[in-house]
C-alpha cells in the first residue's frame, strides 16, 4: 500500500479494492452526487468498478485519486486527490485535475481543504507540473469555495453535459506564494 501524503489528521494513499464498503457510503448518497450529474450508484459491483478504474489510472498515467483515511480512527472518509486527464474537457487536454470527495458525515469539518492542500504540495512538489485546473458546478458553493481557499483561480464558466461549472487553475509560482501564508 503506498501513501502519497500525510497531513495532520489524514493519510492520502492508494485506492484498495478493500475500501469497497467506505467507497459504497460515498457514492451511493444522493447527496454526495448532487452536483455531479445526480447519478449514485446502486451497488458494490459499480465500486469494483470504480476502483479498478482508479486502479488502472495509478498504472497507465502514475497518479490517481487517493482514499482520504482519519489518522485517529482509520475510517475512510472519501477520496481526493490529482487525475490525469487524457481527454478533451474545455478545451484542454492531458492535465492534471484536482478532486475531492467525502462522506456527508464529514462535510464541514476542513477535510477537503486540507487534502486539497496537500494533493497541490504532491503535484508541484513531488511531481514538478507546472499547472494544476480543478471545476465545480456553479451552484456547489463547498466546493467552489474550496477550490479559492487554496489558491486556484476561477478562469471561466463552461458548459458541462448541460450544467454550468466553474474552470480553475493554479501554476507553479501562485501555489508557491500561497504556500507560505497557508
Amino acid at each position: 500500500m503506498k501513501i502519497f501524503a500525510e497531513t495532520e489528521r489524514l493519510i492520502l494513499r492508494e485506492i484498495l479494492p478493500t475500501d469497497i464498503e467506505g467507497f459504497f457510503e460515498l457514492d451511493s448518497d444522493p447527496e454526495v452526487h448532487r452536483y455531479l450529474g445526480n447519478t449514485p450508484v446502486k451497488s458494490k459491483d459499480q465500486i469494483v468498478e470504480v476502483i479498478n478504474f482508479i486502479r488502472q489510472q495509478y498504472i497507465d498515467n502514475g497518479i490517481g485519486r487517493w482514499a482520504i483515511i482519519d489518522k485517529a480512527t482509520n475510517d475512510f472518509i472519501g477520496w481526493a486527490g490529482l487525475k490525469f486527464v487524457t481527454e478533451e474537457t474545455n478545451n484542454h487536454i492531458e492535465y492534471y485535475d484536482l478532486g475531492y470527495r467525502l462522506v456527508k458525515r464529514y462535510w464541514g469539518k476542513g477535510i477537503a481543504t486540507e487534502a486539497a492542500w496537500a494533493s497541490l504540495a504532491y503535484a508541484f512538489d513531488q511531481l514538478e507540473v507546472e499547472n494544476v485546473y480543478a471545476m465545480a458546478d456553479c451552484d456547489n458553493d463547498g466546493s467552489n469555495k474550496i477550490l479559492k481557499k487554496v489558491g486556484l483561480v476561477r478562469v471561466e464558466t463552461f458548459d458541462l453535459d448541460g450544467v454550468p461549472h466553474h474552470w480553475y487553475a493554479i501554476d507553479r509560482s501562485t501555489y508557491n506564494t500561497k504556500k507560505l501564508s497557508h
